[in-house]
């Protein structure tokens, strides 16, 4: 009896075995023949190719750049268990297609809309269809206000030259190492506070505690991004419903968040009502809220819309310049050509203001090649996703099913050889410089502020704001970094150098004997 069991189970191990090898070389076959319409990474039955994203986990865009730059087509397909099928692209042809020719079959869909929906809500950022439209209307009236964008100056101009220029002065005297992504961050977030909100946080007053609010918004954006990367979605959706670990910080992150722009939308209202003799030079009627509030629409809805604002206008340029300040302490030639251009318009300045003026800004054109050099390397959002609405065959061949998640890759698009040539990975912002004006690159080789109907509306305004900061900053100090080692480029939301950018201030007026 016993023998008979022995064998029995020996019998249905050895078919159990063999079914399954069959089945694995079937999938094996299946896979190669498919290599003829799209490029995968190594993948497995009923898992996919878990095991080879569980081990590249912690360095995905490494591992997603080569991918894309042995692909014949610069696009991949992955295919995992716990996670729908991905299509991740960097070609430009399929950038195009996905964001503006059929733009209206790729959404950013409900499995994205999950992620972030409960920091962002309805936001524009976070919607589609109608929402997103009528969202969009009303922010591009907003944004396209000569008044807005003075006022954007102004708040620059304040913030520059009373509260950034003594911080770095006061680091300067004293040689301390200074974290300059922590000091941009906090100036960022105290512009775009300021002209979203009317309010002054002052964060870059160093005296002071950073305000909770920022931890707040720092907590929700980073819980939010490792939603995405996760290799179990399920994983993050059974803490959230248990309300444990990450899941809890980022629930008493978004109260936090929530509750402190309803009460500053409550207050301006408040006073608004209270305002019988509205006196329409103040400051705060300029800002952002005040101009969704006049349009008339609900509370929540100009809540979301204001966040999405808050973090896109805060993590992306202080991204951007990190970044930038960081390279040019590598290129010391590239840096003195921006100061020679800041210089030339600084001398032709005819205003009595502190700083640049709009006109003097849009013609920094050389220091807009730096940025977009930098960008391109470094950009502030590294991949974004839609989904698509129906079956679709992108221009490179790549089938797609209802459902997928389709993934434009900025990071990788920037050292890709086929677009940016064998020097694609050094800094050379003769890229988009000739002749002293700029050349003409698409946005869907170069998707950093999107294209297509949802190109991004601040894109100017992030502009000016990092041009004034670069130009009158650089103008005075120079940075040395701390350490020589090369910084960790970590994609969150929006990306940031791990550990901050420590760096030694000079001013450019002391004399070059200094030694640093």
């Amino acid at each position: 009896m016993i023998y008979f069991t022995m064998s029995l189970f020996l019998l249905l191990s050895t078919s159990l075995w063999a079914f399954f090898f069959l089945y694995l070389c079937i999938f094996k076959l299946s896979c190669f023949s498919r290599k003829r319409f799209y490029y995968s990474p190594p993948s497995y039955p009923f898992i996919g190719c878990l095991i080879s994203f569980y081990k590249n986990r912690r360095r995905l865009l490494a591992w997603y750049t080569d991918l894309l730059s042995d692909s014949p087509t610069q696009t991949i397909v992955m295919q995992r268990l716990g996670s729908r099928r991905t299509i991740v692209t960097a070609n430009p042809a399929n950038v195009e297609h996905m964001l503006k020719t059929n733009f209206l079959n790729y959404p950013k869909g409900k499995p994205f809309t999950d992620i972030l929906g409960d920091l962002l809500g309805c936001g524009i950022f976070n919607v589609d269809g109608d929402l997103w439209s009528s969202q969009r209307k009303l922010a591009s009236h907003a944004f396209s206000a000569k008044s807005l964008r003075e006022f954007v100056v102004k708040t620059l101009e304040d913030e520059v030259h009373l509260r950034l220029i003594p911080l770095l002065q006061n680091a300067a005297q004293t040689n301390a190492v200074l974290d300059l992504q922590d000091v941009l961050g906090r100036l960022a977030f105290d512009t775009v506070c300021k002209v979203t909100l009317g309010t002054d946080e002052q964060c870059l007053d160093m005296s002071r505690p950073i305000p909770e609010i920022v931890n707040a918004f720092d907590t929700a954006t980073g819980v939010s991004a490792k939603r995405a990367i996760a290799p179990l979605f399920l994983t993050w959706k059974a803490k959230r419903m248990l309300n444990l670990g990450s899941e809890k910080k980022l629930k008493e992150a978004v109260q936090m968040v929530h509750k402190w722009v309803s009460n500053i939308i409550r207050n301006k209202n408040l006073n608004n009502n209270n305002n019988t003799l509205p006196n329409h030079n103040q400051t705060h009627n300029n800002d952002l809220l005040s101009r969704l509030q006049s349009a008339g629409h609900d509370e929540e809805v100009v809540r979301d819309m204001i966040i999405s604002f808050i973090m896109a206008g805060r993590d992306t340029t202080s991204a951007a310049m990190t970044w930038l300040f960081w390279l040019l302490t590598k290129h010391p030639e590239v840096e003195e050509a921006i100061i020679n251009e800041a210089s030339s318009l600084s001398d032709d300045l005819k205003s009595t203001s502190l700083g640049y003026g709009y006109e003097e800004l849009k013609d920094m054109k050389y220091l807009k090649a730096c940025l977009c050099e930098s960008m391109r390397l470094y950009p502030p959002v590294a991949w974004d996703s839609k989904h698509a609405a129906a079956p679709d065959i992108l221009p490179d061949g790549t089938p797609v099913r209802k459902g997928d998640r389709v993934t434009y890759f900025p990071y990788g698009m920037g050292r890709m050889e086929e677009l940016w040539g064998k020097d694609r990975l050094e800094f050379k912002p003769d890229r988009w410089y000739q002749n002293g004006e700029l050349k003409t690159v698409s946005p869907f080789k170069f998707p950093v502020f999107q294209a297509g109907p949802r190109m991004c509306l601040g894109m100017e305004m992030a502009f000016i704001q990092m041009k004034y900061v670069v130009a009158t900053v650089l103008k005075r100090f120079e940075f040395r970094p701390a350490s020589e080692n090369v910084p960790v480029f970590v994609p969150l939301l929006t990306a940031h150098m791990a550990g901050g950018l420590q760096v030694y201030v000079r001013e450019r007026t002391e004399q070059k004997s200094t030694i640093w």
